[in-house]
């Protein structure tokens, strides 16, 4: 795995040789996110759900009301959650992409994918998720998930992205952690309560959907950045 390699390797690294694999993964990042011809969503969730599981049958018909709606689905490729909701855009006769990563478990893509591209960089694939998107619906997960959160909440706290909607999925699920960050990072003054109002929190699919769907239709610009004592994100 080349992302180890260069992360452990204290000396003797061949660093434009790094760099040059680096900027052309990016490159072929960019050429994959420009073949997707219509507004997208980047859904996240659990590798680890099946077929039955509530997350996945909840992605599943998100998949499917976003590809209804004119929109592609976007995950990052593999089996569980993002299995589902690329089998459900597939289903609503939508465009489907997946964008893998090597991984020592060999993290395998699913089969409902129509344009596909695996990375060796986590950098390079994350922002392809931004890139490509409109907003982000977040299943429940693990670390990557919660991963994914964050950095979509930062991106949008320091206005590096605007109006870019971001739902939780599983009321049940994310919960405790929002009442983790109401009574200590924002009772504390690590956060704003303007932070907290980036997020929509659900149980429903047509919810979770028609949230996407009204931020890219108002698509009116405000800016979500704080004042600049407010922006290190830290």
């Amino acid at each position: 795995m080349e992302d180890r390699t260069l992360l452990e390797r204290r000396d003797g690294d061949d660093l434009f040789a790094h760099a040059a694999r680096i900027g052309d993964e990016f490159l072929q990042g960019f050429k994959a996110v420009g073949r997707i011809d219509r507004p997208a969503v980047s859904l996240f969730g659990s590798a680890r759900v099946h077929e039955g599981h509530p997350a996945y049958e909840e992605a599943r018909e998100v998949g499917r009301l976003f590809a209804e709606a004119g929109f592609a689905v976007v995950t990052g490729g593999g089996p569980g959650v993002m299995e589902a909701a690329n089998r459900g855009a597939k289903e609503g006769g939508g465009l489907s992409v997946g964008f893998n990563i090597e991984l020592p478990h060999e993290q395998h893509e699913n089969p409902y994918l129509d344009i596909e591209l695996t990375f060796n960089h986590f950098y390079a694939r994350k922002t392809m998720f931004v890139k490509a998107a409109e907003g982000f619906v977040i299943f429940p997960g693990g670390f990557g998930t919660l991963d994914e959160l964050f950095e979509s909440l930062t991106l949008i706290q320091t206005g590096k992205v605007l109006h870019f909607p971001v739902v939780l999925m599983g009321q049940a699920y994310w919960t405790p952690l929002l009442e983790w960050v109401r009574g200590a990072a924002l009772t504390d003054g690590m956060v704003s309560p303007e932070d907290l109002a980036l997020l929509t929190l659900t149980d429903e699919p047509r919810v979770a959907v028609e949230t996407v769907l009204e931020a890219y239709a108002r698509g009116d610009g405000r800016d979500h950045r704080h004042a600049p004592e407010k922006a290190d994100a830290q």
